[in-house]
């Protein structure tokens, strides 16, 4: 999707939207596109497709889409159908939802993750595992005798 020759984080077709650092945000926003975000932003945001959050982003509220790549600040619940990667330096303090995530050494996360669901987590879930008794073979415990030097 990444052109990566051009070493930006520009999508090869060129069909993006970039919202610029000097911009604020208030309220509630759809894109069906890439969009790329370096600006100030609250509420909650709808993408169909790439959201690409900048360095200089801050985001406060919900963002919902298919794949997020995040630089930038991020306060608030995150869900992606796709995937979700945090890069150095991106901050993101709120849960995540979507089956993948990954985050680069040098970003920073606080909050829960959910993966949906998955066919070892699912067999998890439903078998109950009963482990033997073993306390019979342990030892009964014996008291331990702690000297300690008295100085005069």
């Amino acid at each position: 999707m990444w052109d990566k020759k051009r070493g930006d984080m520009e999508p090869e077709n060129g069909n993006f939207t970039v919202l610029g650092k000097d911009v604020t945000f208030k309220g509630i926003v759809h894109f069906h596109s890439t969009v790329q975000l370096d600006s100030a932003f609250e509420g909650e945001i709808h993408a169909k497709g790439m959201l690409v959050i900048g360095e200089n982003a801050v985001v406060r509220g919900s963002i919902i889409a298919e794949t997020i790549v995040s630089r930038g600040k991020i306060h608030g619940n995150v869900t992606a159908s796709g995937k979700i990667q945090l890069l150095k330096p991106a901050v993101l303090l709120g849960d995540v939802s979507s089956p993948s995530f990954s985050m680069e050494e040098g970003a920073f996360f606080k909050g829960s993750i959910d993966m949906g669901s998955h066919p070892v987590v699912d067999e998890l879930q439903q078998s109950s595992m009963v482990l033997p008794d073993f306390s019979h073979r342990l030892s009964p415990s014996r008291p331990v005798l702690i000297e300690s030097e008295r100085g005069g």
